[in-house]
């Protein structure tokens, strides 16, 4: 009776989680577009982050909640779901996803250092205040070469109108958004004591699918909209924001625990993920035969989580 209440508050937590943050999203969206900012760099930046607030707020609840492990899980399971999974859903949808915009300019050689660079931090199992310092230091570059590189290519994007409710709404999500993860991580501390299961696996599995769950919703609504550029920019960014700020602002609250063995397995594998997307997209598009490839690596990803668990 004990794991049925526990499980009903994660699903009930996450449940907020994802709908708070559907709402932040939404009305940062908006707010963005209003001040002439491009629909690609919207995807890029504020969606990006948008989306990537329930991995944010879960990673900072865990640290102060004395699971810091999840963490990294959590980082690497959602990036590895986000490339496999939500990129090859929207080719699959879209038949082909046709890129406007050359992502090789500065943008996958940037997700390709932030792969590359956690995967160095983490080698010695530490992730040290410098470190923390460095990644935070890698967003704030990134976001302001993505807006002046929007500057220069885009001269007259749409202005949507907002109003104060677009505002209200934007706090009425990031407040939910922390109240939701706060539950979801007391629900995950219990979940994984009473099953016997490592929080890290939890946080690789059930909370990066979780998470990645407003991915996976806006980029399919791009990709049947037609607006395939956005459903690859929410993806790049996302996974640009994943490495560099939730993995960098919770250490700031507390030290990281590394697990042992992500580096044999989940860490490497997102590495090479990242270094397959940036391959598929190198000729502007990607077609619906490699998002069943990437679907495959998906499965590959649930079968090892599967190992781990056992």
């Amino acid at each position: 009776m004990e794991i049925l209440l526990y499980t009903i508050l994660f699903v009930v937590a996450l449940g907020v989680l994802l709908r708070a943050s559907g709402w932040f999203v939404d009305s940062a969206e908006q707010i963005g577009l209003s001040l002439g900012v491009s629909p690609f760099i919207v995807g890029l930046t504020i969606v990006a982050f948008g989306t990537s607030l329930p991995e944010l707020a879960t990673s900072i609840a865990s640290v102060f909640s004395g699971e810091s492990e999840i963490v990294v899980g959590n980082v690497v399971g959602s990036n590895i779901t986000n490339i496999a999974l939500v990129l090859g859903l929207s080719a699959l949808v879209a038949d082909r996803i046709e890129l406007e915009y050359n992502i090789w300019h500065i943008d996958m050689p940037y997700l390709w250092g932030s792969a590359f660079l956690l995967w160095f931090a983490l080698r010695d199992l530490q992730f040290s205040l410098f470190e923390s310092c460095l990644f935070l230091v890698g967003i704030i570059v990134f976001l302001g070469y993505s807006f002046k590189s929007d500057e220069e290519e885009i001269s007259n994007p749409e202005r949507p109108a907002v109003n104060w409710k677009t505002y209200g709404m934007l706090v009425l999500g990031g407040a939910l958004v922390w109240l939701g993860a706060d539950y979801t991580i007391v629900a995950i501390k219990k979940l994984s004591a009473m099953a016997g299961i490592s929080p890290e696996v939890i946080a690789l599995s059930a909370v990066a699918l979780g998470t990645s769950l407003p991915e996976v919703i806006v980029s399919l609504n791009a990709a049947r909209r037609g607006k395939a550029s956005i459903a690859v920019g929410n993806v790049l960014g996302s996974n640009v924001f994943n490495t560099y700020v939730v993995m960098g602002i919770p250490s700031l609250f507390g030290k990281l625990e590394i697990p042992p063995d992500i580096n044999q397995v989940f860490l490497p594998l997102m590495v090479a993920m990242t270094i397959l997307f940036g391959i598929m997209a190198n000729n502007k598009k990607i077609t619906r035969w490699e998002g069943v490839a990437l679907l495959l690596f998906y499965a590959f990803f649930a079968s090892e989580l599967f190992n781990s668990a056992a």
